[in-house]
């Protein structure tokens, strides 16, 4: 049974986590104002932590959204893992110009 713990990812912000490493999700300019959509849908992943966050369980997700369980098992972990909480690093310093 696919669970997750709203608790323990409570405080922290999703949208820094970075997704470009994340299989079931994609980015696309064209798009939903290129925010992080579960791939092959216009789902937003930030809609899934804020419903989660409201109560919706899983299956809700699924029934409210097209998104799969493969989908949520991939975001869930991913997110769950420590190493996609931190962004990659900017190489050097940033120059305003």
């Amino acid at each position: 049974m696919l669970q997750f713990d709203v608790a323990a990812c409570a405080g922290y912000d999703n949208r820094m986590l970075d997704w470009s490493t994340c299989p079931a999700v994609e980015r696309d300019p064209e798009r939903v104002s290129c925010s992080w959509v579960f791939r092959g849908t216009r789902v937003p992943v930030s809609a899934l932590f804020e419903n989660l966050e409201d109560g919706m369980t899983n299956n809700e997700v699924m029934e409210q959204f097209p998104v799969s369980r493969e989908h949520l098992k991939a975001v869930l972990g991913f997110a769950a893992h420590p190493a996609a909480r931190r962004r990659r690093a900017r190489r050097g310093p940033v120059r305003l110009r």
